[in-house]
């Protein structure tokens, strides 16, 4: 193996790291949310920092290796598309972060199940964490057949999120009491839409890495 290859080899790996532990946050604020459980948010809050510093390195390793090797075609494509996907994977992490603060916070835990129930909240969850897991795979695959999937799935996200506004909107004209927990729902509920953009974001990246096609703005 060539040292550039090497080179290449082991900025993946800092990138397959820091996705897991990504994936590992979202996963536990799926489970702090919904079980309202304060010590796994204060320890994914806590674990926030080493997304960032993966992030800051990965960034400065990158920019080392395109400085250094001057890399052309699909080696280029990939030093750029993960540089742009650990910048997506630290938002995500933020996200998951704001879940575990809402946690924390604890003053709009006595959400009524059926409230929760309604808003699809643990589809949405569980849909995230597909399209972020199915986007690892594709990455350490270089096989792009599954960003069909993935893109439907946050539109999936999005029918929810859009839905959860008519719900609320409902809820909270019949329980007025219920106002400021609402909308600290609401914006809970447009974090989770949110994470389901970058996740579609950082397919965008694999395909233009692998494909060498661009999928923003409507080119898909």
């Amino acid at each position: 193996m060539k040292h550039t290859e090497q080179e290449l080899q082991s900025l993946k790996e800092e990138v397959s790291q820091m996705w897991k532990l990504v994936l590992s946050q979202l996963e536990k604020a799926k489970q702090a949310f919904l079980n309202n459980d304060i010590e796994l948010a204060r320890e994914i809050v806590s674990r926030e920092k080493r997304v960032d510093a993966f992030e800051l390195k990965i960034d400065s390793d990158c920019e080392n290796y395109i400085a250094l090797y001057s890399p052309v075609a699909i080696d280029l494509r990939l030093a750029l598309s993960l540089i742009k996907i650990s910048a997506t994977l630290e938002r995500i992490g933020d996200f998951a972060e704001g879940v575990a603060r809402h946690v924390i916070d604890d003053d709009c835990s006595k959400i009524h199940p059926q409230i929760i129930e309604e808003l699809q909240m643990e589809r949405m969850f569980e849909l995230l964490i597909s399209m972020l897991s199915d986007s690892f795979v594709a990455l350490e695959s270089e096989n792009t057949k599954v960003s069909g999937k993935i893109l439907a799935q946050d539109d999936a996200v999005d029918a929810i999120y859009y839905a959860s506004l008519d719900i609320l909107t409902i809820y909270l004209q019949a329980e007025p009491s219920f106002l400021r927990c609402g909308l600290k729902l609401a914006l809970l509920i447009r974090k989770l839409e949110r994470i389901g953009d970058h996740c579609s974001n950082i397919v965008e990246e694999i395909v233009f890495y692998v494909d060498a096609k661009v999928l923003k703005h409507g080119m898909k």
